[in-house]
């Protein structure tokens, strides 16, 4: 982990910077694709849901979230990757759901900067190096 600033300009670049933003999509899906057979299955995302950590925390402080909600909560965000609804994520799902995420985190930040504390393998932080690649070249 790492802190790190950011606007919603950073992220609006690395998603507009299709090379960058395919590479990283295309790692990530590969890596979460432990099966190798091109989709993934609920089994395989959960992981990756479960590092969003969407209710595990309130306000930095862990806590323990109702097992049978938190379920539901992972399962409707499958079904947001899962567009054609055949029980898989293909890499073009994949690609299109975490475009939209990524526009909505930037939408919902706005233009101010903010420090936020980024995992280093997430696409937060990908965007962040790619910024700070492109300013120092």
């Amino acid at each position: 982990m790492s802190v790190e600033v950011l606007d919603a300009a950073t992220i609006f670049n690395f998603v507009d910077d299709e090379e960058a933003f395919e590479i990283s999509v295309c790692d990530r899906f590969a890596h979460l694709d432990t099966n190798h057979d091109g989709l993934l299955s609920y089994v395989e995302m959960l992981k990756e849901l479960q590092c969003l950590r969407v209710f595990e925390t309130h306000f930095g402080i862990d806590v323990k979230p109702d097992p049978d909600e938190l379920a539901r909560v992972y399962d409707s965000l499958f079904m947001q990757f899962d567009h054609d609804s055949n029980g898989t994520v293909d890499l073009v799902e994949f690609k299109e759901e975490t475009k939209r995420m990524m526009l909505a985190v930037a939408n919902g930040m706005g233009f101010l900067p903010v420090q936020m504390i980024l995992e280093e393998d997430s696409f937060l932080k990908k965007a962040v190096d790619r910024e700070s690649t492109r300013v120092a070249v």
